[in-house]
């Protein structure tokens, strides 16, 4: 398999963590938003929305995160990241799509690049924009989390989920832009205990090939 992703795209740091999770090897390729690469017709001969990550197995070519890891849960189902319950199931889902498709979205590169060039913010507006859309989300997360009083050291249960594999770059991101993660001390917690596993550590932006 060859991961096509940028360092810093927290889509491609969930996708790091879960193929680490799954004791999956993978070819990096790294794909420099910075210099627009993923707007190239090489890498849109991929995908052609010209998004990281991309996941190419043989022949087969998955793009949009979400999918790229059920993709792999269904796949590669041990160790699972989806508790066997349906109703356990959907809370992790849940969890994860409240950053995947309510916090993320709204602040990743493209819509930052919008607002520096299109509106015309400077950095602290940019930051300020992110920062709004984090803590709303954030603040619903951390209720969930404190709410689940059979929960561990994760988001859900004893061991890392596809919610924990969201959560983290997140985090990562929150702290990038300057959010005071206080108000938040079981996400920080479930990060922290996160950054403990080699799984999550070997996948962090700072350790990747491009991160220079």
């Amino acid at each position: 398999m060859q991961l096509y992703n940028f360092f810093r795209s927290g889509t491609s740091h969930r996708v790091r963590i879960a193929l680490n999770l799954k004791g999956l090897a993978y070819d990096y390729v790294a794909v420099d938003l910075r210099t627009e690469e993923h707007l190239g017709a090489a890498f849109k001969a991929l995908n052609p929305q010209g998004l990281v990550p991309a996941l190419v197995d043989g022949e087969q070519i998955l793009t949009q995160s979400p999918a790229i890891l059920e993709w792999l849960e269904e796949r590669y189902p041990t160790p699972p990241l989806l508790p066997a319950d349906l109703q356990d199931r959907a809370k992790v889902r849940a969890l994860a799509a409240l950053i995947g498709c309510d916090i993320h979205p709204i602040n990743n590169r493209r819509i930052l690049e919008y607002l520096r060039k299109t509106l015309g913010c400077d950095e602290a507006a940019v930051n300020a924009w992110c920062a709004t859309w984090i803590e709303a989300g954030f603040e619903a997360l951390e209720v969930m989390l404190a709410a689940d009083r059979q929960r561990g050291a994760f988001c859900f249960g004893h061991a890392p989920t596809l919610a924990d594999a969201y959560l983290v770059p997140q985090v990562d991101s929150a702290r990038r832009f300057k959010v005071d993660l206080t108000p938040y001390p079981n996400i920080v917690a479930v990060d922290k205990a996160c950054s403990e596993l080699d799984a999550f550590r070997l996948a962090a932006p700072g350790l990747q090939s491009d991160a220079a």
